[in-house]
């Protein structure tokens, strides 16, 4: 009688312990589900409100930027300053370029290819020589909350010579960093 007793009381006691490393391994579980939502969520949140990746569309930027570059921008950062480089949308299209004037700067192009802006030669280091285009004449007063942009290789980008002046709003992000396209 007594090993009979000492059988169900054995068998209850794995009963219990069974039932108890179930509960663990269902808040175990548990657990996991909360911290990869809340992973997700945050992820989320970085990529959809304060970073933008977005591949380069085309060698508007070349050589700073080719076309199928991976760039990466911060877009809680809404106040653009002169040299910085942008992902912008016009038309409905994303483009990249760098910024040359913003509010009341004065951007002024003339037929040898010499850019000017407040009246000092912006020739640096681009290698491509900036020919005004039709549609915008010069010298150009650049609105409030707009920003002239151009692209690195001003013989071929599409840029504030073709669109006017870009509005701030249309900035989607600062270019931080950029990811080399390989050829695969």
């Amino acid at each position: 009688m007594k090993d009979n007793y000492d059988k169900k009381s054995h068998d209850q006691k794995r009963r219990e312990e069974n039932k108890k490393s179930c509960q663990r391994l269902k808040c175990g579980y548990i657990r996991l589900l909360l911290r990869t939502a809340l992973i997700l969520l945050a992820g989320w949140l970085l990529f959809s409100q304060v970073l933008l990746v977005v591949q380069a569309p085309d060698n508007d930027m070349f050589p700073a930027i080719r076309g199928g570059d991976l760039l990466i921008g911060f877009r809680l950062q809404k106040n653009c300053a002169k040299n910085d480089v942008v992902v912008y949308e016009e038309n409905g299209e994303i483009h990249t370029g760098r910024v040359l004037g913003c509010a009341t700067d004065v951007i002024m192009l003339d037929d040898s290819g010499t850019l000017l802006v407040n009246g000092t030669d912006q020739s640096g280091d681009i290698l491509y020589p900036t020919y005004a285009k039709e549609g915008i004449s010069y010298p150009c007063t650049v609105p409030d909350d707009c920003l002239f942009i151009l692209g690195d290789y001003r013989t071929q980008a599409e840029d504030s010579r073709d669109f006017g002046c870009i509005l701030q709003d249309n900035v989607k992000a600062r270019v931080i960093t950029i990811l080399r396209r390989r050829t695969i």
